[in-house]
């Protein structure tokens, strides 16, 4: 689908709903809508009638999107912070214990830029408001 995309060979995706277009997660799925809107394709939900990019409420459901990706970025950190709390409390394990915050913190820097990106990319401030004039 998305070498077709790429190539313009249709201008806009229909799905039946997001959890039918990924499974992925949060992330990933704004991450597929991202790509198909960079090669100029829109998508549109058939049963979730406000996941529109053709509208013109586009900018306020890529926010909304973003900021639940946020949400389960934090969701995830704390999780991982959780189990590693948990696993410190055992005798043996601080070599690994390090390794995994080492992985954690880089995938909420990789994270937090690609939302900072998006944000970038789609005109929207703090709060999911335009931060373009007029």
């Amino acid at each position: 689908m998305f070498d077709a995309a790429s190539k313009r060979q249709f201008d806009v995706l229909l799905f039946w709903s997001l959890d039918r277009l990924s499974r992925e997660g949060t992330v990933e799925t704004l991450n597929h809508l991202q790509r198909l809107t960079s090669y100029g394709v829109h998508w549109r939900s058939f049963t979730e009638q406000y996941l529109d990019s053709t509208g013109i409420f586009r900018e306020a459901v890529i926010g909304i999107l973003a900021a639940v990706a946020k949400q389960e970025r934090v969701r995830i950190s704390e999780r991982v912070q959780a189990g590693l709390a948990r696993a410190s409390a055992k005798e043996g394990r601080s070599a690994s214990i390090e390794a995994l915050r080492t992985a954690s913190m880089k995938i909420a820097r990789e994270s937090a830029s690609g939302l900072s990106q998006r944000v970038r990319y789609y005109g929207c401030g703090e709060k999911g408001r335009s931060t373009s004039s007029g």
